[in-house]
């Protein structure tokens, strides 16, 4: 798990979440220490982080929000790597609070800002359409550079290309609902508006970042996971049972997403835990199953 942590700090992109996830031993008490009482509440925190090698997901359960668990990992960073992308939606506690050496450049979730249109269409049918359909020409877009196998570079190009017209012609449009009195500004609508300008500089940072991506998806999809344990098992009992279940989240989902069958990989573990403990960065998801090949040419010509 800590070969894990090191080696997603060294990520490319970073996203990260956070969900609710109740922990009894963690239950508010009165005669606990005073800056743990100001925050009652307890998180399971999802990062994934991804690169062109690999992608890993990581769970943190505690008192700590998503910026502050992303804050740990990134204190394992390489300094002679450049400033990682960070994806996640606007909530500030998701951004974490770094020394001046480390800095990440912030992106912000499109599809979340597109949830907002989605929910208030059955009132404002007519512009929530209009946004939706520009929005929906930027997800088509992306599609076709995954469909290409665009280089981050190409992939930029390509979006300035493609998608940079179409949400400046967004923009404008917004803008001029507003100048021109056409929306409520505190209305479902409006609000709805006002979020997706007010954060317009890291709702577009895909058409400035190479290798930027256009939402939080992926983070989200695997807090479901944690939802979904939160929903079977309803709480943790300790701390200690927290952190054993995150372990396995952990161990579990990136094997999911390295395409690795996470019941061989487990059971590999355990029966190479010598040769795991002297070099763990060999026994990762994405890369076990060379090592196990290599041992077993090496016992063929022994």
């Amino acid at each position: 798990m800590e070969e894990l942590i090191h080696q997603a700090a060294q990520g490319e992109v970073l996203h990260n979440d956070d969900t609710s996830m109740p922990v009894l031993a963690l239950r508010r008490d009165a005669s606990g220490d005073e800056d743990e009482a100001e925050r009652t509440g307890v998180f399971t925190s999802g990062i994934v982080s991804t690169a062109q090698q690999q992608t890993i997901a990581l769970f943190f359960t505690g008192r700590q929000h998503a910026g502050e668990n992303l804050s740990d990992v990134l204190q394992r960073r390489s300094t002679e790597l450049a400033p990682p992308l960070q994806m996640c939606d606007a909530l500030s506690r998701n951004l974490p609070k770094l020394p001046q050496k480390l800095e990440v450049i912030v992106g912000h979730c499109l599809a979340h800002a597109r949830r907002r249109f989605v929910e208030v269409t059955p009132n404002f049918p007519q512009p929530c359409q209009h946004v939706l359909e520009q929005l929906g020409k930027i997800y088509g877009n992306d599609a076709l550079t995954r469909e290409q196998g665009l280089t981050p570079d190409e992939r930029l190009r390509f979006h300035q290309r493609q998608s940079g017209p179409v949400m400046d012609q967004l923009h404008a449009w917004l803008t001029a609902q507003f100048a021109e009195k056409k929306v409520e500004p505190n209305s479902g609508l409006g609000m709805a508006m006002r979020y997706l300008l007010k954060y317009w500089e890291r709702l577009t940072l895909f058409l400035r970042q190479p290798g930027a991506p256009l939402d939080n998806n992926i983070c989200e999809r695997a807090l479901k996971k944690a939802i979904l344990h939160r929903k079977n098992s309803l709480f943790y009992k300790t701390e200690k049972g927290a952190r054993v279940g995150d372990l396995f989240m952990s161990l579990i989902h990136t094997c999911k997403l390295c395409s690795a069958n996470p019941f061989d990989y487990l059971t590999q573990l355990q029966r190479h835990g010598r040769e795991l403990a002297r070099n763990p960065s060999e026994w990762m998801p994405w890369n076990y199953r060379a090592r196990l090949e290599e041992s077993g040419a090496s016992l063929d010509s022994g």
